[in-house]
């Protein structure tokens, strides 16, 4: 596997900043990422895992060895009358996964089509959107441990799954590489259509009777409309985490804001929607420089060109600090900071 030096990741990172690393790689195997690992040229590199580079913010060069998983493959690899069980690797586009289960008939994923990202992702940070988390269809995967080299596998209790979070991003933070993931589909689709635009989306398009294609559909044009696409404008997409509430803290924001976007949880707790709180803020199309809030979705910070990283930091502290000060809630970033 051949190492790089002095290798600019912005193309490698959706909000397309221009940080440096020092060493760079890409791995296509376990056994092309343990071959580097083992280099004794780099054992004491720190090192970083780069998967599809949408939930990250760079602020700085990595003086260090940036190491890109590209692990490929997709395989149905068990049934039973109910299931189908998908394994895909960790390096495989997320989207591109999504739409080969569609055609393959296999559900579950349709509600997280257009999500930007890789497959090893997706447990990482229990994506989510339109009622939708990959804790809904996940069976379990498999993880390099990089200090002592242990192959280990992680079903659904091991990744403490919880709102945009898991295990990988807290107890064993950097500590493993996921290389694959399987998947447990279902053979008879349960639509999830309640959240968000989706039915009415789907009365725009003429559509009768939901199918899976159609729903992934329908979130594709609602995703489109409102999300810039990072070809076009760098951004990680939501950017900010919808924060959860008491039910007393709801009502109390309720009489004072009455238009306040809400939704009930389980246990009696609301989560709110965090691009209603930043827009109420002021901050919709806000721009300074090239570090901006975009102007179709407040929850989505931007990078119009030539941004910094600590600039879009800077930003991200003001719409937190501002949404304290009005709303007296504290929003968590979803975006990670290196």
């Amino acid at each position: 596997m051949k190492v790089t030096e002095n290798v600019s990741l912005r193309q490698y990172n959706t909000f397309n900043l221009d940080a440096t690393a020092r060493y760079f790689a890409a791995f296509h195997s376990r056994e092309a990422l343990e071959a580097i690992l083992d280099d004794p040229q780099y054992k004491h590199t720190p090192k970083l895992i780069l998967g599809g580079g949408s939930n990250i913010l760079l602020t700085k060069d990595f003086d260090g060895l940036v190491l890109k998983n590209e692990i490929k493959g997709i395989h149905t690899i068990s049934e039973d009358d109910d299931h189908v069980y998908v394994r895909a690797g960790a390096g495989e586009n997320w989207h591109q996964f999504v739409m080969h289960c569609i055609e393959k008939g296999y559900a579950g994923l349709e509600n997280l089509s257009l999500i930007p990202g890789n497959v090893g992702a997706s447990p990482m940070q229990n994506i989510g959107a339109y009622g939708v988390e990959i804790k809904d269809t996940f069976n379990e995967l498999e993880a390099l441990h990089l200090q002592d080299r242990t192959l280990v596998s992680f079903n659904k209790e091991a990744c403490a799954f919880g709102y945009r979070e898991s295990v990988f991003k807290h107890q064993y933070k950097d500590q493993f590489a996921i290389l694959q993931v399987i998947y447990r589909l279902n053979k008879k689709p349960v639509f999830n259509t309640s959240y968000g635009a989706i039915e009415q989306e789907l009365e725009r398009m003429g559509v009768k009777e939901p199918s899976i294609r159609s729903i992934s559909r329908a979130v594709i044009n609602i995703r489109s409309s409102k999300l810039p696409n990072p070809a076009e404008i760098g951004n990680a997409g939501s950017f900010f985490k919808n924060p959860e509430v008491t039910k007393e803290k709801y009502e109390e924001l309720k009489l004072a804001f009455p238009e306040v976007v809400a939704y009930p949880l389980p246990g009696g707790h609301y989560k709110l929607a965090a691009g209603w709180l930043i827009e109420q803020c002021g901050w919709k199309g806000y721009r300074n420089g090239d570090a901006g809030v975009h102007a179709r979705q407040a929850l989505v910070l931007v990078n119009y060109g030539h941004a910094k990283g600590e600039d879009i930091v800077e930003l991200s502290w003001q719409v937190v600090e501002s949404v304290k000060e009005k709303f007296g809630v504290a929003l968590e970033r979803e975006v990670n900071i290196i």
